[in-house]
């Protein structure tokens, strides 16, 4: 830390620090000057791949496992994320659908939960511009409004997926992803071996081969191992940031703060400074999922070119929303074989996710340790599981395009490693934590960035959405008139 007040001091590097970043240094003078605090350290790609390998690597201890930073309370549920610079974009899978527009509006059209404060011809043009910057390879139509095409042409269907997006057209698309369908910007092309969680060829957009330049601009400075534990907030301003570095606490003064951890540790941060807002901490969640695989007579699926080559919504909207939650599917692509002579690729799995609620019986507090979030989870919704019962009853009949012999189900996938909720985006502080520009409702020269802030919890993937409200944030407190500059 070269000095000790800073015009903006960012905590954490992952996609909601990094895209808040860039939109305000595009917006900054060049006198701004930038502090971003990072608890992890950089662990190259490269090196990730060697671990994958089993070979041994030096940077492999720098970041602790996910499970050893947080407290718990119910050990059936783990919640999966990364350590380090570049934070979830080292373990995410790529996977960047937008919201539908129904999504912001759950309340009015359907009577469950809240509406967001903004809509999604809010966010429109910042959803554009997350991919741009990720080079997203997508379909040319789409269930959701789009108004540009994308960067990069659509990933190749496999027979099954051509059979349905026939039959569902604009319902069944094409996936819009990251994970790149051609090579672009330093990035390899998608190698469809499914190993996404360390891609093996660099083909998936992360915060290390973005070329997005925020970490290099000369206006910032970037520490690590730098664990921050809370704020000091005096007369309703977010006045200082205190962590701890090789052992020794600091303290450094910003004009503005973000908040760019994830959804437990923003939360706990808050908490630890006296946060008092009732639902700081409160709505903890994440999406449920669960494998369906559906046995084919005499069809084979094959072909494709990456992981999840397609989204179906022929289950995401509609009056069942009213009772039960909405289902996105994907068709997943992984290495398959059907253990059936004769019948080895007579098979499709797709992979069938839910929007979930938040609720305040789920929940993060604060721990003896200041460091660690105590979580508490008590399970899902009634609403998601109602969601569960309603697929299951309507997928044989979305399927009869298909020569089905039978479908069968997983159990509950563990973990969606979507981590939701704690700070939830609402129109007034008697409703939630932050505003519709990610600023706290009490503390207004915070944001508190990341899918924490999402109002309810739609079945799609959250990082592209939470990208752009990221960009949206920046982008309306940073304005020539605004008094945040």
């Amino acid at each position: 830390m070269k000095q000790a007040s800073y015009d903006l001091v960012v905590i954490g590097t992952g996609f909601a620090s990094t895209f808040f970043l860039h939109k305000y240094l595009s917006k900054a003078p060049a006198s701004a000057r930038v502090l971003v605090l990072e608890k992890g350290h950089f662990y190259p790609h490269a090196e990730r791949v060697k671990e994958r390998k089993g070979e041994k690597t030096p940077y492999a201890k720098l970041n602790p496992e996910a499970q050893e930073t947080y407290d718990n309370h119910n050990p059936k549920k783990r919640w999966m994320f990364t350590q380090g610079f570049g934070g979830g974009s080292n373990c995410w899978y790529g996977c960047t659908p937008r919201f539908m527009p129904s999504d912001f509006r759950m309340k009015t059209l359907y009577g469950v939960a809240n509406d967001w404060p903004l809509q999604y011809d809010d966010l429109d043009p910042y959803y554009t511009q997350v991919e741009e910057l990720m080079s997203i390879s997508g379909p040319e139509i789409t269930p959701f409004p789009k108004k540009t095409p994308y960067p990069l042409p659509p990933h190749v269907f496999t027979t099954v997926d051509r059979i349905l997006h026939k039959e569902y057209g604009s319902l069944y698309i094409n996936q819009p992803t990251a994970r790149a369908r051609v090579a672009v910007n330093g990035r390899g092309a998608c190698c469809a071996s499914a190993v996404c969680h360390v891609c093996p060829v660099n083909a998936k957009f992360t915060i290390e081969n973005s070329n997005m330049g925020v970490y290099e601009d000369p206006r910032v400075e970037l520490l690590y191992g730098a664990q921050v534990y809370s704020l000091d907030l005096e007369q309703n301003v977010a006045r200082k940031v205190n962590y701890v570095k090789d052992g020794k606490e600091y303290h450094v003064a910003g004009e503005a703060i973000a908040l760019g951890t994830n959804a437990m540790f923003n939360a706990n941060i808050l908490l630890n400074s006296g946060d008092t807002n009732p639902f700081t901490g409160k709505g903890l969640g994440e999406q449920l999922a669960l494998e369906a695989s559906v046995y084919l007579d005499n069809l084979e699926n094959v072909g494709g070119s990456t992981w999840v080559n397609a989204n179906g919504y022929m289950l995401y909207d509609g009056a069942h929303r009213k009772d039960a939650a909405a289902c996105l599917m994907e068709s997943n692509n992984a290495p398959y074989i059907r253990m059936e002579r004769g019948k080895w690729r007579h098979l499709i799995n797709f992979r069938m996710i839910f929007e979930e609620l938040p609720e305040n019986r789920n929940y993060v507090a604060t721990s003896p340790d200041r460091m660690r979030p105590a979580v508490h989870f008590a399970g899902p919704s009634d609403y998601a599981l109602r969601g569960i019962e309603h697929m299951k009853e309507k997928l044989p009949g979305l399927l009869s395009c298909l020569p089905v012999e039978k479908i069968e189900y997983s159990s509950l996938i563990e973990s969606e490693a979507h981590i939701l909720g704690t700070t939830r985006m609402s129109a007034s502080a008697a409703e939630g934590v932050v505003d519709k520009h990610l600023l706290h409702h009490q503390y207004r020269n915070l944001f508190v960035l990341g899918s924490g802030s999402f109002t309810t919890f739609s079945p799609a993937n959250p990082t592209l959405t939470l990208s752009a409200l990221s960009l949206h944030a920046a982008d309306q407190a940073f304005g020539k008139a605004s008094s945040l500059v």
